[in-house]
Order: C-alpha cells, then sequence, then structure tokens
C-alpha cells in the first residue's frame, strides 16, 4: 500500500532511539523527510545519518528539551528551515520508558518525579504540537500521533497510568478542535516492546533469575495474547498508517500496539 508520504515533513520527538526511531525509519522509507528531535547531538547525529542512509530521503536531527517552551521553539524553527517547509506530521514519543524497574509506591511518589513526568509526557507533547499546528491548519492538512502507552488501561503504575491517560485525554480533545482544518490527532498505546534497550534489560533479569534469556523473553511476550514480545518496528507500521492520508478515518481515538490484552474487552 502506498501511505502518500512522499515529500511529505515529518517531526519525531525522541526520535534518536526506541520507538521514536524506529518510527521516523518508517516514514523516511515510506518518503517523507525526518526531523528528528532529542536533546542529545552525538546520538542525533548518528541516527540522522543512519535512517538518512537507508531510505535515501533527507533526515536530519535538531537537539531540544520538550520540557523547556524555548528550546521547542528553536528546535521546531531549525527542523523547519533543514525540511524547507512547515510540519505536516508530528510524532510525539519524548518520554522515559516504564522498564523493567519497579514503579513508586503511593508513598514513594514525590512531587517532583510527579511533574517531572507530566511535564516531559503531557506538557510536553502540548509544548511540541503548539509549535506545529498553525502550518498545519493553514495548509488545511496534518496528522499529530501521541505515544503512550498501555498504562493508560492498566494498573500497577500509578504515575504512567496516570500520564497516559492525560496523554489519551489532550489527544481527543486536539482532535475535536483541530479535526474541522483537516488535522487528525490519535494516540498510540504501545505495551511492553523490544528496542535497542531490551536486550541487556533481559541479561540481567536472566542473571538474576539464573535462566537463560530465552526464558526471560518467553516471560515477556506471555503478558499478551499473541505471545510475541512486539518489535519497536511493528508499533512504526501502525504509527506510519496513522500518519498518512489513508487514515483520514481515524481522529481522536486510541489504538493499542501492545499484542492484545487477553480476557480485556475495549469497545
Amino acid at each position: 500500500m502506498d501511505l502518500k508520504l512522499t515529500g511529505k515533513r515529518a517531526l519525531v520527538t525522541g526520535g534518536s532511539r526506541g520507538i521514536g526511531k524506529a518510527v521516523a525509519r518508517v516514514l523516511a522509507l515510506e518518503g517523507a523527510d525526518v526531523a528528528l528531535l532529542a536533546r542529545h547531538a552525538d546520538a542525533l547525529n548518528a541516527a540522522a545519518a543512519e535512517l538518512a542512509a537507508a531510505s535515501g530521503r533527507r533526515v536530519v536531527g535538531v537537539c531540544g528539551d520538550t520540557t523547556d517552551d524555548e528550546s521547542v521553539r528553536r528546535a521546531v524553527a531549525e527542523a523547519v528551515q533543514a525540511l524547507g517547509g512547515t510540519i505536516d506530521i508530528l510524532v510525539n514519543a519524548a518520554a522515559e520508558p516504564a522498564g523493567f524497574a519497579a514503579p513508586p509506591t503511593l508513598a514513594e511518589i514525590s512531587g517532583a518525579f510527579f511533574h517531572g513526568e507530566l511535564d516531559t509526557k503531557v506538557m510536553g507533547y502540548i509544548r511540541c504540537a503548539r509549535e506545529v499546528v498553525g502550518g498545519m491548519q493553514a495548509r488545511g492538512w496534518g496528522r499529530i500521533v501521541n505515544i503512550s502507552g498501555l498504562a493508560a488501561r492498566q494498573t500497577g503504575n500509578t504515575v504512567g497510568s496516570i500520564r497516559n491517560v492525560a496523554v489519551a485525554a489532550l489527544t481527543k480533545n486536539m482532535a475535536d478542535e483541530f479535526g474541522p482544518s483537516g488535522i487528525n490527532v490519535t494516540v498510540v498505546h504501545p505495551g511492553l516492546t523490544r528496542t535497542e534497550r531490551t536486550a541487556p534489560l533481559v541479561a540481567a533479569r536472566a542473571a538474576a533469575q539464573g535462566v537463560a534469556a530465552e526464558a526471560v523473553e518467553a516471560q515477556m511476550a506471555a503478558v499478551n495474547s499473541i505471545h510475541h514480545l512486539v518489535d519497536a518496528a511493528e508499533v512504526a507500521d501502525v504509527v506510519a498508517f496513522l500518519c498518512s492520508p489513508k487514515s483520514r478515518a481515524i481522529n481522536g481515538d486510541a489504538v493499542a500496539v501492545g499484542g492484545g490484552a487477553p480476557r480485556s474487552i475495549h469497545y
């Protein structure tokens, strides 16, 4: 299927690694020119060079901190200049994943931790959207995809659930506000996902349990209904479709990409 992304200009936050980088790769392979936004120049430049070589498209890195208004403004302006025009597609993926670390209990949640998590994953998404939505409105077309997570639908991580539910609420409000302007906004909920961080985490857990790495991966895969550890590239394929003109009928909705939650019905 031709996703009709050739010549579109995309900005992917958190684009130097993980799901963000995987999304940027697919968008570039589908013909988009892509700016990666992250905090560390070395990782950004390496990722941009890798994706440009793989796709033959223009892929650039722009340094920015999504918790800082002025930093976001500068980074988006740099992306617009480097890509030769205003942004058509925004994928918000700049946030720390939950990983294997045990989340804090209620008694352990500090104000600094709570506000830091929401500043990055909720307000950070707002900052980036604010900087690109005007150009989308002027052209009458745009796509914004917010990467959230299945903690929005599960207990076990209080702050993780709060921030992910907040992203879903933000998405629906944006979709209703900007849908009449031709801008579709959706939220994607990954579950446990294989990224470049997975192998060392698996190795550490295997050592702690005294089992083979394959056994740990089997444990991880067993949490979903396909018994397969979803890869970041598989998440990226879904996100790329949502970034496409082909996705016009989807707006404000949440799309789960965790391999299916056993025994849960969402309707």
